[in-house]
């Protein structure tokens, strides 16, 4: 974490001259321009051993610490590389543009978090951040002060974006984003408590979840797909690629481009899930044996058997973080574009990739399957999760039923 350019660095220190009354020492960023400094707090204190262990520690409690000084540092240094871009900097605009340890808007903070997640390689989540960013600024401008997100105005905000045609799933979305950025300026303490606006009591702003339609598939149906013919091999092979994300556990697209021969161990497949692995303090490994459809399908569209090839020619091993993302997402889509077709031809309806995801959940559940066992296979991190994810499939299937009762 050090910046240096245009006679301006910046980089955290630990602040030994000014020791608490537990014996900690504050940690703040320090920007040093012209042989002037300016300190920003970053709320975290350490003793000396603790600062010298930082960068290489592997203790979890001393990992969340670096990656909020690392936050503080991000937001100071975008904020400082916004107005040396402008041509307007001096510690005097950047003290105006800063308050406490993170900036003064919801735009810069935004900013700094998609350097962080470009930085980590986390492409996903950074172009998430950036297109919530967009949204914000079409709203409501380049600079958007962190008091003036109230309740009134997230209220305005969801109206502007369901006017924009935005669901209300995706309108969530934007706003929980929103909110991550709003608590770590809590954090930082660039807003009060009294200043946030989320929360569940009568003053508070409540985000409405959506009720997106999760569309599970029964076995005759999943069958249907699985012998559907319309004599081209573009629908063959990404019907084969869909019935795979089927029969492997329901596996997430980015998770069945990185698979390798090498993951393939006594006839079973063994993979982690990406979402997961960052978040989860042990990793969940996810076994799926290897069925005769899911070998054929392998042994017809798959790469060379050779154990450090992808099972797959999505990926070759060269691509970074963002090219990575991209094939990822071109590849889903051509996934969804034929299994659309496929569901409109057999009467289904849309089907896509997170449609596999669904089935493959639900089919174990009506057929009697421990929800330890679909939770385990479906690599949540805890049963809630299982339980909340297949809520709504059996209010749907409820739902499916009393209008049977009707039919007379």
């Amino acid at each position: 974490m050090h910046y240096s350019k245009d006679g301006i660095t910046v980089a955290p220190v630990i602040d030994t001259s000014h020791p608490k009354k537990n014996g900690l020492f504050p940690v703040r960023i320090r920007v040093t321009y012209r042989r002037k400094l300016c300190y920003y707090t970053t709320g975290k204190d350490l003793t000396s051993e603790e600062w010298k262990m930082l960068p290489t520690t592997k203790a979890h409690a001393l990992v969340t610490v670096r990656k909020d000084i690392e936050s503080s540092y991000q937001i100071v240094r975008a904020a400082v590389e916004e107005l040396a871009a402008s041509g307007g900097f001096s510690l005097d605009t950047l003290n105006n543009r800063l308050k406490g340890a993170a900036a003064d808007t919801v735009n810069t903070m935004f900013r700094a978090k998609i350097e962080e997640l470009k930085k980590a390689g986390r492409v996903g989540s950074m172009l998430v951040y950036d297109n919530v960013l967009k949204g914000l600024e079409r709203f409501a401008g380049k600079r958007i002060r962190l008091e003036v997100v109230t309740v009134s105005w997230l209220r305005r905000y969801a109206d502007f974006l369901r006017k924009e045609g935005k669901t209300q799933t995706t309108i969530a979305i934007h706003q929980r984003h929103l909110r991550a950025i709003l608590n770590e300026a809590k954090r930082l303490g660039s807003i009060k408590d009294a200043q946030y606006p989320f929360g569940l009591g009568k003053d508070k702003y409540i985000i409405q979840a959506g009720e997106g339609r999760k569309l599970a598939l029964t076995l005759e149906q999943i069958g249907q797909i699985a012998n559907y013919e319309d004599g081209t091999e573009a629908t063959a092979k990404y019907r084969d690629y869909w019935l795979f994300l089927y029969l492997c556990n329901g596996i997430n697209v980015a998770d069945f481009v990185k698979l390798r021969y090498r993951d393939i161990v006594n006839g079973e497949i063994c993979f982690v899930r990406q979402k997961t692995e960052r978040t989860t303090k042990t990793r969940k490994e996810i076994r799926v044996v290897v069925t005769e459809r899911m070998q054929a399908i392998i042994n017809c569209w798959g790469n060379p058997p050779q154990l450090d090839n992808f099972i797959f020619p999505v990926l070759d091993g060269q691509e970074d973080a963002m090219r990575r993302k991209m094939k990822t997402m071109y590849f889903t889509r051509a996934i969804n574009k034929r299994m659309k077709g496929i569901g409109e031809a057999l009467g289904i309806g849309s089907i896509s990739t997170y449609t596999a995801r669904h089935s493959f959940a639900t089919v174990l559940k009506r057929a009697g399957a421990n929800i330890a066992y679909i939770s385990e296979s479906l690599g949540h991190s805890d049963l809630k999760t299982t339980e909340n994810y297949l809520a709504s499939f059996e209010r749907e299937e409820r739902v499916k039923n009393a209008e049977l009762l009707t039919k007379f």
